[in-house]
């Protein structure tokens, strides 16, 4: 049997359902500006009520809200413009994270930075209000204006109309964007637990303070001047070819391609070829982590002399992907530490030669192939759920985009 066909009626460039409202926000709901108390009062702070301030931004768009950084008192509301909002209230910030929302799970108060509404949920669902609120979040981000820090001003928000359903069909689109967020928390909480997992064998298997199952032999000391060869693989230079070039993230972040020039782009002609397996060094970043291993998907790009390619020596006593993952432990971060001059850490320069001198323990080659196998793996489990996490993201927001707009309904 076919779905009895729905009526519409125009709105801006688009069309809504019939049985659909546009009012005024401010017709459907309170809104109010936050305040901050007067800082030059100490008893106006540390007082047990919740206070909500640019330090919470990372709250925001995760629900409902009910921790923050800094509390204020009742002195500080009743000597100031503050006002202790009830639980379910919904705030956005108007600047610094502009368009990030959320529901207030106790009562609070906020700061200046924020705006609220206090629904009637007889008339407006909060959850539903809270969605829409992200749903429109594009829109209040180009809404905003300033150089240093961008705000939203309040004449928009008297302005701002709101396309709303019956209250039935309010609570059916929030109670399904709910599960997808569940969906998301759930997800979030596992990769944080697979990511500290992941610290944890790397910490315990590259230092040997666990050894995997089978391995018991001794762990060596070589200075990395007897493991490491530099390579320098200069090309052929033609100002009309085209270069993909490489850089390396900070944080042992990896490897990206940074962009592709003309040879006559490039003002110092200095190009090498960097081929898989290759470990780089950035001469320049090295003290923020800037080193990692070329993978297959970079081999054959360009690096330019601000980088130092190296390969094993010997292939029976390193292996480069353990190396790699050495490489992010903060006992490697201060060797190259250690092997740098200067005043100021962004300033400071790498001497490699220095470096060279250092010295690294190792496990025999097939513990050190073990040990890269079991952290892959546990890479593989962190990708498969960020990738999962990504499609759910992408989920939620193409239901928004349907059902927040009454494309499709729940009926």
């Amino acid at each position: 049997m076919n779905k009895p066909k729905l009526n519409t009626k125009p709105f801006l460039n688009t069309h809504i359902p019939d049985d659909w409202d546009v009012k005024l926000l401010d017709r459907i709901s309170r809104r109010r500006s936050g305040h901050t108390p007067d800082k030059a009062f100490d008893n106006y702070y540390n007082g047990g009520i919740k206070w909500v301030s640019l330090a919470d931004s990372f709250r925001l768009d995760q629900g409902l809200i009910r921790e923050t950084e800094i509390e204020i008192s009742e002195e500080g509301i009743r000597k100031s413009s503050a006002v202790l909002l009830p639980a379910g209230t919904v705030l956005m910030s108007r600047d610094a994270g502009v368009g990030k929302s959320a529901v207030m799970g106790i009562d609070m108060a906020v700061s200046q930075h924020f705006i609220t509404w206090t629904c009637d949920e007889a008339i407006l669902n909060k959850w539903f209000l809270y969605y829409w609120l992200q749903y429109k979040k594009e829109y209040f981000e180009r809404q905003a204006v300033g150089s240093t820090i961008k705000t939203i001003g309040l004449p928009l928000f008297k302005k701002l109309q709101i396309v709303y359903p019956p209250v039935p069909e309010q609570n059916s689109i929030a109670e399904v964007l709910t599960t997808w967020d569940k969906a998301i928390t759930t997800t979030t909480a596992l990769i944080a637990q697979l990511e500290q997992r992941k610290k944890w064998l790397m910490q315990q298997l590259l230092t040997g303070k666990k050894r995997l199952k089978g391995f018991c032999g001794e762990w060596k000391k070589y200075s990395y001047e007897n493991l490491l060869r530099v390579v320098k693989r200069h090309i052929d230079w033609s100002d009309e070819e085209l270069y993909s070039l490489l850089s390396v993230r900070r944080r042992s972040g990896g490897i990206f391609f940074r962009e592709s020039l003309y040879g006559h782009q490039i003002k110092v002609k200095d190009l090498r070829t960097a081929h898989e397996g290759d470990f780089l060094f950035s001469k320049m970043q090295i003290l923020h982590g800037a080193s990692a291993l070329v993978t297959k998907e970079f081999s054959g790009a360009k690096i330019s002399g601000s980088y130092i390619a190296v390969v094993a020596k010997d292939t029976k006593i390193l292996n480069m992907q353990y190396l790699n993952w050495a490489s992010q432990l903060k006992y490697f971060y201060h060797q190259t530490y250690i092997s740098s001059y200067g005043v100021h850490i962004e300033k400071m320069t790498f001497d490699f030669e220095i470096f060279l001198n250092l010295d690294s323990k190792l496990p025999p080659f097939e513990e050190q192939t073990a040990i890269v196998q079991v952290l892959q793996a546990a890479d593989k489990e962190v990708a498969m759920l960020n990738k999962k996490m990504d499609q759910l993201k992408e989920q939620k927001k193409g239901l928004m985009q349907v059902l927040l707009t009454g494309k499709k309904r729940i009926l």
